[in-house]
């Protein structure tokens, strides 16, 4: 590796010249976080994978139906279903779960969990619009239930700032596709949400905004991008919130903040009107309090039929367990608390099938290469006129990708087909599988380079290393809390699934939910 260190040493500042990069001077910034992410360049100089394999672009996942389509009349046991039917027995009181969370947020501002918030009017007015869709015979299957959305997608009526510096934008007058599907059902925005600038990040820890606390423990990363959200979802404020997730941004806060996160399948949800990050890696996906909240939020995102999930038996369930990478290193909280999961899911007549991915381990090297090229290429404009306006991480990383060689670039996505292909043949014999969320419990806010037992490892490395093959492969994944580490903060079971399967992995889920019995949404007074 000090080769190569040597090489890039040797190379940036010209490359930059190349590249007609304009703000020269910052070879040492390049080199201080090139160095962070030298065994993940040290992997793509080293990796040949097969030229047949072409390159890979995510085709569009069909997705298995599964779900239990909701009436409107049913009793559907609680959650964001039951905030809807109450208001669509009672219409006029629609904006009344929505004033009482806009109330929440505003008592708990320290969390820095929103960037905008409305107003008692704006509610108002749109729970009478769906009010007078309701009687026009729409279902409105979310009828007032409060929801908070991710500062990175487009919500008419409030500034979309990608939580990022400059000028604050005007109010955005169209809404993203997927946040129009929710409302179109009768959700009531409260407020758009804290992020790691640009959803560039892992810690929410936002220049521009203030960092995102943590509602399970304030000294503890709520984890990012979606540290917002899943803060206002931890703390009680609203039940349903959305993100985004490229390397694990829903699922890593979700699991950091104790409550349920879900990627979907790549594309299931559709992207237009939220910025970009990394456009073959982007997901669309709810942050929610149970499992249920996610899957009914995700029927209407998907745009299917209103529906929930089944909750059913795991008897007879197949569930791999993969022997390499996801459960070697773990910290012994996050390892006795995974193994509690496995024995309830036995208990419950599900088979653990243990399974080898071979290749896997070069997830991160894909990840990274991937990643920062895609996000350079798409921010370069922005990188090279306004640096400025940029937090002092975010700008380093996104001058980072002017230095990966085209090459690498293929060579990264000839190995996302490969590590596809793996995943597919490997889990053949399974209907889920089940890992861990994150290697290790959630770090304090201070650590850049947790401990892992007697070892210390980069905080990107512990945080994300076990969400990222399901963004390079576009599969299904979801976390749910499963217990407390040692520092009592929240631990997550993560349960994956094939391309499509996204029904399965839900109803999995519920069951296991249900199992656990653990509940981790609090409403604050």
């Amino acid at each position: 590796m000090d080769k190569l260190f040597e090489r890039f040493a040797r190379a940036v500042d010209g490359m930059a010249g190349i590249g007609g990069y304009p703000h020269t001077g910052r070879h040492q910034e390049w080199l201080d976080r090139l160095e962070v992410n030298l065994p993940e360049l040290s992997v793509l100089d080293e990796l040949r994978p097969q030229p047949e394999l072409g390159y890979l672009t995510q085709p569009h996942a069909d997705i298995t139906s599964g779900g239990i389509p909701i009436s409107h009349d049913d009793d559907d046991g609680g959650g964001i279903a039951a905030i809807a039917r109450a208001a669509r027995a009672a219409p006029a009181r629609a904006a009344e779960s929505a004033k009482t969370a806009l109330a929440a947020a505003r008592q708990q501002s320290d969390l820095r969990a929103f960037i905008s918030l409305a107003d008692e009017k704006t509610l108002d007015e749109s729970a009478a619009s769906a009010a007078r869709r309701l009687r026009e015979g729409a279902p409105m299957p979310l009828m007032g239930v409060p929801l908070a959305i991710k500062d990175l997608m487009a919500v008419a009526g409030f500034p979309q700032t990608d939580g990022s510096g400059g000028p604050m934008p005007q109010p955005s007058t169209h809404d993203a596709e997927v946040v129009a599907r929710l409302r179109n059902a009768g959700a009531l925005v409260i407020g758009t949400t804290n992020l790691h600038e640009l959803a560039y990040g892992i810690t929410s820890q936002n220049p521009h905004n203030g960092w995102v606390v943590n509602p399970r423990g304030s000294e503890y990363i709520p984890g990012g991008s979606s540290g917002g959200s899943a803060a206002a979802v931890a703390a009680g404020i609203v039940r349903l919130a959305l993100g985004t997730d490229t390397a694990g941004s829903i699922r890593l806060p979700a699991s950091c903040c104790g409550v349920v996160g879900f990627k979907p399948s790549f594309d299931a949800v559709p992207r237009n009107g939220a910025q970009t990050l990394g456009a073959s890696l982007d997901h669309i996906g709810p942050i929610a309090a149970s499992v249920a909240d996610a899957a009914l939020a995700y029927s209407i995102m998907a745009g299917q039929h209103a529906s929930t999930v089944s909750g059913e038996s795991l008897a007879g369930l197949r569930v791999g367990i993969p022997l390499n990478y996801f459960f070697d290193p773990l910290s012994a909280d996050v390892a006795r608390a995974v193994s509690a999961v496995l024995e309830r899911m036995r208990g419950d007549g599900a088979e653990l099938v243990e399974i080898e991915f071979p290749g896997v381990e070069n997830s991160a090297a894909l990840q990274f290469v991937t990643l920062c090229s895609e996000a350079t290429d798409h921010h370069w404009q922005r990188l090279c006129e306004r640096p400025e306006t940029l937090g002092a991480d975010v700008r380093v990383r996104l001058e980072m990708g002017q230095f990966l060689p085209a090459t690498w670039y293929v060579r990264a996505q000839r190995g996302r087909a490969a590590l596809a292909a793996m995943f597919e043949t490997a889990s053949r014999g399974v209907d889920v599988l089940l890992t861990p969320t994150l290697r290790i419990e959630p770090p304090r806010s201070n650590v850049s380079a947790p401990k892992l037992g007697n070892r210390t490892i980069p905080l990107h490395t512990a945080i994300t290393s076990l969400t990222m093959p399901f963004n390079l492969t576009g599969m299904p994944a979801l976390t749910m809390p499963c217990g407390n580490g040692d520092n009592g903060l929240p631990i997550g079971v993560q349960i994956a699934g094939r391309r499509g399967d996204d029904w399965r992995v839900l109803n999995v889920s519920a069951r296991l939910e249900a199992l656990l019995a653990i509940n981790p949404w609090r409403r604050i007074s």
